[in-house]
């Protein structure tokens, strides 16, 4: 025991002992929590006392603050750049409008004239560039470092990393591996040729987002980023580069959503595979240069304002896990194209981590986490895993060309989907407690550019990107024409209806479907008079099992007289009155726990639509 009388060590048998306590016979291992990469998160962790700090070499320096700048007009994208920089920023994401990060938008500049406007007022040997322009980036890098060799900054000084990843842009938008394997030698001579410039930042990128936001699982995501750095190190190494060197102009961009712990994981899993991928070719373990993104797969255009907290767990889990850029995304991107306001709320973010909650202060502030040292290990185990069947497939390039890859990523989006629909991953402001009249998020009026940059060769399956709110939001778009709506038929007393009537208040919403809700009635008559007067057709009946014993059949009969169609019943069909007895009684549905909330809403949306035709 220790002396500590405020904090005894009670070990592990004693916290077992509490949790076997706390679940009243219940086995353990039902607080154990399977993941889709084939570990499962333990309920208990021990301290993990042989633990190394990962990635020393950032030690108790703060990550760099990254700022996308993706505004089309150049003059506009200069007073962005500016406004950033002023405001606290020390690196920029500069996407051009020829990046499949654009998304509709991007900095339309190409010629030297563009570009010194781009950059006027900017001494780039202070911050971190970031060229990402898809097939263009090494065209434009090299129009940047001749715009600002005339002003007398030569490409040594600069801190600056290009985006040349043209495995992210065939598995994106389809190609060949006959197609592939041009671009990813073009590229390994483009690497060649800016370090002829005496441009010594990295040059080729293994981009996890391609992967990520295709709906890949972690493991997939590192085991595929991982496949694609080979791939470009064979290529730097064919276009002359010594393999030491070729390491080091290889950098990496990740994708971090909002599971902390495993956002933190995400990035030392990185640092383990990537230093073993090096360690293996004979080198000494190398550090690897990662770049991480909030996720884009997490942000929902619903309730635009929930997406603060979870850039916020994000961006908490990047600077804890050791990247050493951060790029926070505008929490309205999934709205439009991002205003001041929204741009000056992420920079801050990063900058109160930094500044005042000083995460930056301690090296690897998770290690010796039991949770984190085992989900870390865990992680880079199953990717390492998968990175060796994507190479016994012949590599990347192969695995894309004969789909194999895809199909696996396809498989884990559609699992997740599934979880998704029927709330098991719920979806805060989505899904679970959504904001049914929720106020306009303020964007910029810019129409977008479609400008898509082409497939590389003729087609293997492309991995289009997703957001996982998307389904509901389609839902939520749709009840906008129709404004369907919804009148709860709560019977009993409060205590007997309150708990199913907010869930399933939330249910109905979560599909745009409006719901009239009340304190309960003391007659029948009053029931139907409320409903007549609502102006709703639909009805959903709720309350307690005992209640739908007694008063559900005359409740569904008066309603169905009084015009109630179509009728839903809020639980699941109890002996009494009993499944037959509802549905002949009028119920067309029935809301339960565990149904797939998707096709529910949508049956519902088209059973209102249909009732008033």
């Amino acid at each position: 025991m220790s002396t500590n009388a405020v904090f005894p060590d009670i070990g592990l048998a004693g916290w077992q002992a509490l949790v076997a306590k706390a679940l009243k016979g219940a086995p353990i291992d039902r607080l154990k929590t399977p993941t889709r990469d084939g570990y499962v998160i333990e309920p208990l962790y021990q301290r993990a006392r042989d633990a190394v700090v990962v990635a020393p070499e950032r030690g108790a320096m703060p990550w760099g603050v990254v700022q996308r700048i993706d505004l089309p007009d150049v003059a506009e994208a200069n007073r962005q750049i500016l406004a950033d920089l002023e405001g606290g920023a020390d690196g920029l994401d500069l996407v051009f409008s020829t990046s499949p990060h654009a998304r509709g938008y991007g900095i339309a500049a190409s010629d030297p004239a563009a570009i010194e406007r781009l950059l006027a007022s900017v001494d780039p040997r202070l911050i971190t560039l970031h060229i990402d322009a898809g097939a263009e980036t090494a065209a434009i890098a090299t129009r940047i470092i001749d715009v600002l060799a005339a002003s007398g900054i030569a490409a040594s000084e600069l801190r600056l990393t290009t985006l040349i990843d043209p495995i992210g842009l065939a598995a994106r938008n389809g190609g060949t591996e006959a197609g592939l394997g041009p671009a990813i030698a073009a590229a390994g001579d483009a690497a060649e040729r800016l370090g002829t410039r005496g441009f010594a930042g990295t040059i080729l990128s293994a981009d996890g987002r391609v992967w990520h936001e295709a709906g890949a699982g972690r493991a997939e995501t590192l085991a595929a980023m991982l496949a694609t750095t080979v791939a470009y190190w064979r290529a730097l190494e064919a276009a002359g580069l010594e393999v030491a060197e070729a390491a080091g102009r290889i950098a990496f961009i990740l994708p971090v959503d909002q599971n902390q712990f495993s956002g933190i994981a995400d990035i030392r899993a990185l640092r383990l595979l990537w230093a073993r991928a090096t360690s293996a070719a004979g080198l000494t373990p190398a550090r690897a240069r990662i770049h991480a993104e909030t996720s884009l797969r997490m942000m929902s255009r619903l309730d635009a304002n929930t997406n603060q907290i979870r850039l916020t767990v994000a961006a908490f889990a990047a600077g804890v896990g050791g990247a050493d850029t951060v790029a926070v995304l505008p929490f309205s991107a999934a709205n439009g194209l991002a205003d001041a306001f929204a741009r000056r709320l992420s920079r801050n973010l990063q900058l109160m981590l930094i500044e005042e909650s000083n995460l930056a202060k301690v090296a690897d502030p998770a290690a010796g986490s039991g949770r984190v040292e085992a989900e870390t290990r865990s992680l880079a185990e199953a990717a390492w895993t998968l990175f060796r069947a994507i190479e016994a497939e012949g590599g990347i390039g192969a695995s894309l060309t004969a789909g194999r890859l895809q199909a696996r990523i396809a498989a884990t989006a559609e699992a997740r989907a599934r979880d998704i629909a029927r709330r098991k991953e719920p979806l805060t402001g989505v899904s679970e407690f959504p904001l049914f009249s929720e106020p306009a998020v303020a964007v910029l009026d810019l129409p977008a550019l479609a400008c898509e940059p082409p497939p590389i060769g003729v087609a293997f399956p492309a991995l289009a990107g997703h957001r996982v709110s998307e389904p509901f939001e389609a839902l939520r778009e749709a009840a906008r024409a129709t404004s369907p709506a919804v009148f709860l038929a709560n019977l009993g007393a409060i205590a007997d209806f309150t708990a199913r009537a907010t869930w399933v208040k939330n249910l109905f919403e979560a599909g745009g479907i409006a719901v009239v809700s009340n304190d309960g009635f003391a007659t029948q008559e009053d029931l139907v008079e409320a409903f007549v007067a609502s102006g709703t057709r639909a009805v959903c009946l709720v309350s307690s099992d005992a209640i739908y014993g007694e008063q559900a059949l005359a409740s569904l009969a008066r309603l169905k007289a009084a015009g109630a169609a179509p009728m839903f019943f809020a639980g699941k069909p109890m002996d009494t009155p009993g499944e037959a007895a509802l549905r002949q009684a009028g119920v067309d549905r029935f809301a339960t726990a565990g149904l797939d909330l998707l096709s529910f809403l949508a049956e519902a949306q088209a059973l209102i639509s249909g009732a008033r035709r």
